[in-house]
């Protein structure tokens, strides 16, 4: 069955959801035994070494001397984008006490990476898409929502930062999408890790961060680096080889109730009922613009 195209498409964009979901509450644990720049030193440092361990054995080096200019010029695109999305998204994850809530937010990036096609690519939207989109920003308002007496209180701390994390992304996704048949995926994913490792060396070495950790912290990055800049990336990249991003959308955009289980787990801890309810709506709109935006594509095609 792995030998079909789209089942195995299907499978690796799977595995991409569930290392992802992983990613939320390996991370959230490990930031709690430290800080933000030993987090980077660690988690992307550990990162290189399952890619590194991979790309030797499978000769991926190869394809490095393959690349053309323009995706030279692409991956450190893609590089930068990733870089400050990822970053965002760790400080988010950092300042949010419940993962599951950072996970149902982060379902604004399918939301995006469609808009930035109609932006972009003069792409056109029908009314699913239009109601999705309704229904994912609606979603975020009701899980971000918490009752305050002033605007600065109104929105749960950190939701600007995963805002800003999922453009950032989206951006770097269409990039990604453009050059996938150019690049092998193995070094994509490398090339976003040495971004992120890089960084996170140079803020460590200059904020004086202690390399010091305990082995509880040691033990999540560890093993969250495996499921998270690795497999995610690695699987991810690789199912758009296979099936429409659309496609892997859809299936991603369920990662949230993977996140909510573990959070319950792990942490003991459970949204509120709104942010619950804002969290399985974001989910419908998600589906609601990836649908819309297929039955778009077929339609251009039909007519062609």
């Amino acid at each position: 069955m792995l030998k079909n195209p789209k089942f195995r498409g299907y499978t690796l964009a799977f595995i991409a959801t569930l290392a992802m979901s992983n990613v939320f509450i390996f991370s959230k644990a490990a930031l709690n035994e430290v800080d933000l720049y030993q987090f980077g030193f660690y988690w992307f440092g550990f990162a290189i070494i399952w890619n590194v361990l991979y790309a030797i054995p499978a000769k991926r080096y190869v394809e490095v001397k393959k690349l053309s200019r323009s995706s030279i010029r692409a991956l450190i695109m893609i590089g930068v984008l990733e870089l400050a999305g990822t970053s965002l998204f760790f400080i988010a994850i950092d300042i949010v006490d419940n993962p599951a809530i950072v996970s149902f937010l982060v379902n604004m990036t399918p939301l995006f990476v469609t808009v930035l096609g109609i932006l972009f690519l003069k792409e056109r939207f029908n009314i699913f898409e239009g109601l999705g989109f309704f229904l994912t920003l609606a979603g975020a308002f009701i899980i971000s929502y918490k009752k305050g007496g002033s605007i600065q209180e109104v929105f749960i701390s950190g939701t600007g930062y995963i805002i800003l994390s999922c453009i950032l992304l989206a951006f770097g996704f269409i990039i990604s999408k453009k050059f996938i048949k150019n690049i092998d995926p193995g070094i994509l994913a490398i090339n976003r890790v040495l971004f992120l490792f890089i960084t996170s060396t140079v803020l460590l070495i200059s904020f004086h961060s202690s390399l010091a950790i305990s082995w509880k912290g040691f033990y999540n990055m560890l093993i969250g680096s495996f499921v998270g800049p690795f497999l995610t990336a690695y699987s991810q990249y690789s199912a758009l080889q296979y099936i429409e991003a659309s496609r892997t959308s859809i299936i991603q955009s369920t990662k949230s109730l993977f996140v909510l289980f573990g959070a319950y787990i792990y942490f003991n801890a459970f949204p509120e009922s709104h942010q619950l309810i804002g969290g399985l709506i974001t989910i419908v709109g998600v589906v609601l613009v990836t649908l819309g935006r297929r039955m778009m594509r077929k339609e251009r095609k039909a007519s062609d």
